[in-house]
């Protein structure tokens, strides 16, 4: 047997696992590293956060992701090169972290690493009749099992596309693996770039989950303060929003496109909802000028209507618990305009269900990999829910 392949196997039959799982989002501000230690898998998954941090990128290579980010011309050579450029510098970030935390390299069985998307293209966005759904991760699972010695799982939405799905939001297997209850409702709400949440019925029933997301989260309006406020890349607080009046026409004309109609699940990203979202927006509404306050007010409101919205529209009765994570949950406007929508609704943070909630993602990356190796039996649901039954990511052996 293969030695790579003998020492796969010897973890998949460990009773505990150390997996570190990374995550970097569409708004391209750092990578989450989340230690996690596992046994068990599916619904008998135990895990346990031992170590988070979120190391900023510098602006150096957060320039160079976004000169190829959502975006449809680029230059191929550039994407070429920052495929194994980006793995490089995320392994060099978690060697860092791992020195940090006092950890060898050979302590940690797996690495799970989400990459870095630069083009997410469901159907629904392309209008090329040949092609279905499509997404782009940048960041070679390779390079970073090299760099780091550490067995790599990567490149996780491609199999979930392979196998009929939109290759997002992949939520929806970490969250119902280690957040379902028997007792309670849940919606799992994480508002990143783009807003998502997870619909988890207490009877667990997993014909019944299903994962959305709902339109922008954090993108536009961190986009319009990275434009106009040099040097600041979101706002802090909502200090700017909460000085500006909501402009109803704008909001209005934000409003007014079909992805909002269309039945869940569904995904989306920053190549429909940005600035030339907004500018068009604001030419059909009539504005040739916005203070920056207003147009900051109104993109919250925004985003805060329609994950209201698609809340609304899972509901069947009132006693569900929303549990937030993200970005956007350290936003106070935009959660107290999401509060006064729904106020028979409790909304909590992950941390009451013992997972750091800016940890969140990288941890269900993590939970993703410990699948792959020692899971995959758990029944999802079917395409009809939007949920192919897979077992997602890549394997890379680092010799």
């Amino acid at each position: 047997m293969n030695q790579n392949i003998e020492k796969l196997y010897h973890i998949s039959g460990k009773e505990e696992r150390l997996i570190l799982g990374l995550m970097s989002g569409t708004s391209v501000d750092g990578l989450d590293l989340a230690l996690c230690r596992f046994s068990g898998s599916g619904l008998h998954t135990n895990i346990a956060l031992q170590a988070f941090q979120t190391i900023p990128y510098e602006n150096g290579f957060r320039e160079e992701i976004r000169s190829v980010f959502s975006k449809r011309s680029v230059d191929l050579e550039k994407v070429c090169v920052l495929n194994a450029w980006v793995a490089q510098e995320h392994a060099r970030l978690v060697n860092r972290c791992l020195q940090e935390w006092q950890i060898n390299a050979a302590q940690v069985d797996l690495l799970a690493s989400h990459g870095q998307t630069i083009y997410h293209a469901p159907k629904l966005l392309h209008p090329q009749d040949q092609f279905g759904n499509a997404t782009l991760q940048i960041g070679d699972g390779d390079h970073l099992a090299v760099g780091t010695g550490i067995i790599t799982i990567s490149d996780f939405r491609q199999k979930h596309i392979a196998a009929g799905g939109e290759g997002a939001p992949l939520a929806v297997f970490g969250d119902y693996l280690i957040f379902s209850s028997d007792t309670e409702d849940r919606i799992m709400l994480n508002i990143g770039g783009i807003a998502n949440f997870t619909y988890l019925p207490s009877n667990r029933n997993a014909a019944e989950v299903f994962c959305s997301d709902t339109g922008a989260g954090n993108t536009m309006m961190d986009a319009y303060i990275q434009q106009h406020f040099p040097g600041h890349h979101f706002d802090e607080n909502a200090n700017i929003a909460r000085q500006g009046n909501i402009h109803q026409g704008l909001l209005h004309e934000l409003k007014q496109h079909t992805f909002f109609a269309l039945e869940f699940p569904k995904t989306i990203g920053p190549e429909l909802f940005n600035l030339l979202y907004l500018n068009s927006a604001m030419s059909r509404a009539g504005i040739d000028h916005l203070s920056h306050a207003d147009t900051m007010a109104t993109l919250n409101r925004f985003s805060a209507d329609m994950i209201v919205d698609a809340l609304r529209r899972c509901m069947r009765k009132k006693a569900y618990v929303v549990y937030v994570s993200g970005g956007g949950m350290h936003n106070p406007l935009l959660m107290q305009h999401m509060q006064d929508q729904l106020p028979g609704i409790i909304f909590r943070n992950t941390s009451e269900l013992h997972i750091h909630p800016d940890a969140k993602e990288a941890v269900l990356f993590a939970v993703l990999a410990n699948e792959t190796v020692c899971g995959g039996q758990t029944q999802m649901g079917s395409l009809q829910n939007g949920i192919p039954h897979v077992s997602m990511g890549k394997i890379s052996f680092p010799s």
